[in-house]
C-alpha cells in the first residue's frame, strides 16, 4: 500500500522529532515543511521535500493528506481553522490552544463546519504502552471501585533554561502552563473526567514572578478523589520522564513511580507497574496479605504509535485517540488549576 504523505508545520524541537519519524516509517512520506526560518529550509533540503514559508502555500499545493501541526501556541488556533477549511487531517501539537478562550472558539468553529476533517490533539502519552496497560487494568475492575490517586511530576529545571527563556520567568512561562497540561492528559486517562479542583502554588524557591511549586487536589466525576505535586525545583526522580524511560533524553529510575492509583480490592503504581491486590478469596483488611505482580510492558515509542493511529484516521480506519474536545477539556482543566491558585479558592468544572 502507499505511504501516507504528511506534511509538518514547524521545524522546532518537537517538530523535528516528528519529521524524523515520518521519514523513517514505511506507513508515512515526508511530503513537505512549512516554516519560514532558514534552519528549516535547510531541513527540507536535507531531506529532499518541498519548503513552504507558509501554511497557505502548502494547503494550495494538495501536497499533503495530512498534517502535523508543531508551531507556536498562539498560532494553533488560525492554522488550525486554515486546516479544517481546506478539509485537511491535521494532528495539532498540544496545547490545543494558548488560551481556554481561543481553545472555545476553535472547538465551536469546528462543530459548525459539517464536512471537518479528523482534528486530533498531540498528547502522545495517550499512545503509550504504559498508559494503555494501566487504563486497562484499571477499567478491568481488577483494584475494584476506584478510590484515590496520587501523582507527581517533580524535577529540577536547571539555571540556563531560564536564562536562555527569560519569558519562562514571567506570567504564564510557569510549570502549570508549560508542563501540567500533559499530567491531566494522563489523569483523565486512567480516572475520568475531573470535576472540581482546588490549588496552592508557591515561589518561594526561585523567586520569580510565577510559581515553582504546586499541590492540587482533584475531585473526579466518579467520586474518586486526587493529589498532584507539581514543581520545577525539587531534586526528585518522581516525574514521567524519568519514570517511564519513553524519551531517552532523560535520565531513567525504572524502580521508580510517578502515580499511584488505588482502588477497593487494590492498587497499582505508574510506570513501574507493579500491583498489589487481594485476589477473589480474601476480603479487602489490612491483615490480610496481598497478592503481587508486575505487569510486563512493551518498549514502544509513543510518537510512533501516535503518527501510526494518525495515518488510520486518515483512512478512515480509527477514530481520533485524542480529539479536539479532549484537547479542549485537558486545557480548561490546566486553566482552573490556574485560576484556583491565583484565587486560592475550589473551582468547578
Amino acid at each position: 500500500m502507499s505511504a501516507v504523505r504528511l506534511a509538518v508545520a514547524g521545524a522546532g524541537l518537537i517538530g523535528t522529532e516528528h519529521i524524523k519519524r515520518i521519514s523513517a516509517s514505511k506507513l508515512t512520506e515526508l511530503a513537505a515543511i512549512v516554516d519560514p526560518s532558514v534552519a528549516a529550509q535547510a531541513v527540507a533540503k536535507q531531506h529532499a521535500v518541498p519548503w513552504f514559508s507558509d501554511l497557505r502555500s502548502l494547503l494550495n499545493s494538495g501536497l499533503a493528506q495530512g498534517l502535523v501541526l508543531a508551531t507556536p501556541n498562539h498560532l494553533h488556533a488560525e492554522q488550525t481553522r486554515l486546516c479544517i477549511d481546506a478539509g485537511l487531517p491535521t494532528l495539532v501539537e498540544k496545547p490545543l490552544t494558548h488560551s481556554l478562550e481561543s481553545a472555545r472558539a476553535l472547538l465551536n468553529y469546528y462543530h459548525s463546519v459539517s464536512t471537518a476533517p479528523p482534528i486530533l490533539v498531540g498528547h502522545h502519552r495517550a499512545y503509550s504502552a504504559i498508559m494503555e496497560s494501566a487504563s486497562h487494568t484499571i477499567q478491568s475492575g481488577k483494584l475494584g471501585k476506584l478510590v484515590a490517586i496520587q501523582g507527581s511530576a517533580l524535577f529540577y529545571k536547571p539555571a540556563h533554561y531560564f536564562k536562555e527563556g527569560i519569558w519562562r520567568t514571567e506570567s504564564g512561562g510557569g510549570p502549570i502552563l508549560l508542563n501540567l497540561i500533559h499530567e491531566i492528559g494522563n489523569l483523565r486517562q486512567l480516572a475520568g473526567e475531573i470535576r472540581r479542583v482546588f490549588t496552592l502554588s508557591s515561589n518561594h524557591q526561585r523567586g520569580f514572578a510565577v510559581e515553582d511549586s504546586c499541590a492540587i487536589t482533584l475531585e473526579f466525576a466518579s467520586g474518586a478523589l486526587g493529589t498532584f505535586l507539581l514543581s520545577d525545583t525539587a531534586a526528585s526522580p518522581k516525574s514521567w520522564e524519568q519514570t517511564a524511560g519513553e524519551n531517552k533524553s532523560y535520565a531513567h529510575y525504572p524502580d521508580q513511580s510517578c502515580y499511584h492509583v488505588a482502588g477497593t480490592r487494590g492498587a497499582l503504581s505508574i510506570p513501574s507497574m507493579q500491583m498489589h491486590f487481594y485476589d477473589e478469596a480474601t476480603d479487602p483488611s489490612w491483615w490480610n496479605s496481598f497478592q503481587q505482580s508486575t505487569i510486563k510492558v512493551a518498549d514502544i515509542d509513543p510518537l510512533v504509535a501516535q503518527i501510526e493511529s494518525f495515518v488510520r484516521v486518515i483512512k478512515g480506519k480509527e477514530m481520533p485517540r485524542v480529539s479536539i474536545e479532549d484537547g479542549f477539556q485537558n486545557l480548561r482543566v490546566v486553566e482552573a488549576i490556574r485560576e484556583s491558585a491565583r484565587l486560592r479558592q475550589m473551582i468547578e468544572l
